[in-house]
């Protein structure tokens, strides 16, 4: 009886370690290495003039790469100067020039916009001259009707204060001067919603990126007797112009130094930006 138990003792004990031998070999090859790649994420924000056109540019930079995720937000050239500087963002987008005191960012320019002074289509004015803006923006004129038009109070539309449009409004226009908000009709928060203000109101002005006037029920007026055009742009005959800039902390490096170059040497993104009524190359 005792040689019986041993017996089956020996060979319950051989058949453990043979099945446990088993169970360590099926671990080690059920488990395969990672080979998931992971994608490079890029951030930026600011502009809201330049936010339609780097939507653009993005979403054909990403059907090319698929390794990249480029998140686009918007908020105004001020935030993404500010978040561009505290690295908050790979890039901001600026609608304007930088300020003396917008320091330890680099620019880099991917084409040049008008800006556009825009009235409602039932609106008889065609034609101001530069004064006459400054004027309008000054509340020295408040009336349609001293301007050729109807008898009736001009509603002025402005953007907010972080609007880069609004910072080369203000310069290239007021002399730098500062437009009294409380003085305005509306004090809209992106080009878009100036452009539908002004599509509503038929006493209403704003002034808008010009690549996108053919977006909206518009008029893009004259200004000193010369359209609001890129022709005009190119022969610098339009005066209201301002550059589009994508700005880093620093020189861009990796990644965004790839992204900005393609921007600027690749066909299909310059085509993207001329086909969005935008200037390349000045």
């Amino acid at each position: 009886m005792l040689r019986k138990r041993i017996t089956a003792a020996i060979l319950g004990t051989a058949m453990c370690v043979i099945a446990l031998a088993g169970c360590s070999n099926s671990g080690t090859t059920a488990t395969p290495a990672a080979t998931t790649a992971t994608k490079t994420t890029i951030k930026i924000d600011g502009s809201t003039s330049v936010y339609p056109l780097m939507e653009s540019l993005t979403e054909k930079y990403m059907a090319e790469n698929k390794n990249v995720d480029i998140q686009v937000e918007q908020g105004g050239s001020g935030v993404g100067i500010k978040d561009a500087q505290e690295k908050n963002v790979d890039i901001g987008m600026s609608s304007r020039e930088l300020k003396s005191t917008e320091t330890g960012i680099i620019a880099t320019k991917i084409c040049t916009d008008g800006i556009a002074v825009v009235t409602n289509k039932d609106n008889k004015v065609t034609n101001l001259t530069t004064d006459q803006l400054k004027k309008i923006y000054t509340f020295e004129i408040t009336n349609w009707k001293d301007l050729g038009g109807d008898d009736h109070k001009i509603d002025v539309v402005t953007r907010e204060a972080t609007s880069g449009t609004r910072g080369a409004f203000e310069e290239l226009v007021l002399d730098a001067k500062v437009i009294d908000e409380k003085k305005c009709a509306a004090v809209a928060n992106s080009t878009g919603n100036v452009a539908q203000t002004v599509q509503s109101d038929k006493y209403a002005i704003g002034y808008i990126s010009l690549g996108t006037v053919s977006s909206y029920t518009v008029n893009a007026l004259k200004i000193d007797g010369v359209a609001a055009t890129n022709e005009n742009l190119l022969n610098k005959t339009y005066k209201i112009a301002r550059p589009f800039l994508l700005v880093t902390a620093g020189e861009p490096t990796g990644a965004v130094k790839t992204f900005i170059d393609w921007i600027n040497t690749n066909a299909a993104a310059q085509k993207i930006i001329t086909d969005e009524h935008y200037i390349v190359g000045k």
